[in-house]
């Protein structure tokens, strides 16, 4: 896992090259934005449960045939399993979003996540779904201006989004 910087540096490195002014910039860039990344970051770790919780409640609210009986979060064990992949899917996304980078979140949570998903006999679709809920509720506590490093948070808003699109698309 490599972190904006060294990912930078590093193909600036294999490549024999100095690093350009456009990664320059946009280095500066993301560190100018650091307070915004952290306040994001810290504000979706302090929620997490609540995030995860929402996420799923609204999830079976819309497909209650996942909680019925031979439904795939049906008993406690499974429930519990189904809360415990959707809290490392989005604590990943936490990673990937204080990194800046997305490699993290595909290396060590999305590789073979499908896959493992089908031999289980998990649709796909649902937990794409229950992502894309969490998406939801993260992004509202991210841009609630409230305590917050002022400042445009559009590009950042967009980035955390990505990463829960990459999350969805990859178990669908």
């Amino acid at each position: 896992m490599f972190d904006a910087f060294t990912r930078v540096v590093s193909q600036a490195d294999a490549r024999g090259e100095f690093l350009s002014g456009s990664q320059l910039d946009a280095l500066s860039a993301m560190v100018a934005e650091s307070n915004k990344r952290m306040d994001s970051v810290n504000r979706i770790t302090s929620n997490a449960s609540t995030i995860v919780a929402d996420a799923a409640r609204a999830l079976f609210a819309e497909q209650p045939q996942l909680i019925n009986p031979g439904g795939n979060a049906y008993t406690s064990r499974r429930m519990a399993a189904c809360l415990r992949d959707m809290d490392i899917i989005l604590r990943y996304v936490t990673y990937a979003t204080f990194t800046g980078d997305a490699s993290i979140l595909e290396d060590r949570c999305l590789n073979g996540l499908r896959e493992t998903y089908v031999a289980l006999g998990v649709p796909g679709a649902s937990v794409a779904a229950g992502v894309q809920k969490m998406k939801d509720a993260a992004l509202s506590i991210v841009m609630d201006p409230t305590g917050i490093t002022q400042g445009d948070c559009n590009a950042l808003q967009s980035e955390i989004a990505g990463y829960f699109d990459r999350a969805a698309a990859a178990v669908a």
